[in-house]
């Protein structure tokens, strides 16, 4: 779980580093605040840090759901691929709006992924508890093993470095 939480923690300072860079664009392009209109590139830049402040809401618990239902590892991995998608955006969308749909399907595939998965394994481990005999005690417990044990297939070991 330390990878996702370097992941989140890597994607809450994104978001900051965005901040400062619509801070920055202010002072360039003479935009003065409350206002968040002014030059085309402030714009842009304004832009980039709301659109990810909106997919920060949804991916943060995608990921965390994600990582306790499904695997950590691969939560983590789908999160460093938007981290990339959202400076991908970045680059683009500031350099031509037109051209950031690259950036935009690296940020939001994954999320999409995160939240499926996150929710198929908790509706698959739901259902699987439900079916369980009320006095077998195995039922409870770490979910991936839980549905491991429910299918009857011997699960590969998680390797120490990853839990």
């Amino acid at each position: 779980m330390e990878f996702v939480a370097i992941v989140a923690l890597l994607a809450l300072l994104q978001y900051l580093y965005f901040a400062t860079l619509v801070g920055q664009a202010r002072g360039k392009y003479g935009v003065n605040g409350p206002a968040v209109t002014g030059h085309p590139v402030f714009e842009r830049y304004f832009r980039v840090q709301m659109n990810t402040l909106e997919l920060l809401i949804v991916l943060l618990p995608g990921l965390w759901l994600f990582a306790y239902y499904v695997r950590p590892t691969w939560a983590a991995l789908l999160g460093a691929v938007y981290l990339v998608g959202r400076f991908v955006y970045l680059r683009s969308y500031v350099t031509d709006p037109a051209q950031r749909g690259m950036g935009f399907g690296l940020s939001l595939l994954p999320i999409f992924v995160l939240l499926l998965g996150a929710l198929i394994a908790s509706f698959a481990i739901l259902t699987l508890a439900a079916c369980a005999p009320k006095e077998d005690s195995s039922a409870r417990g770490d979910p991936w093993e839980i549905f491991w044990r429910s299918v009857k297939v011997e699960p590969a070991p998680r390797p120490d470095f990853l839990e």
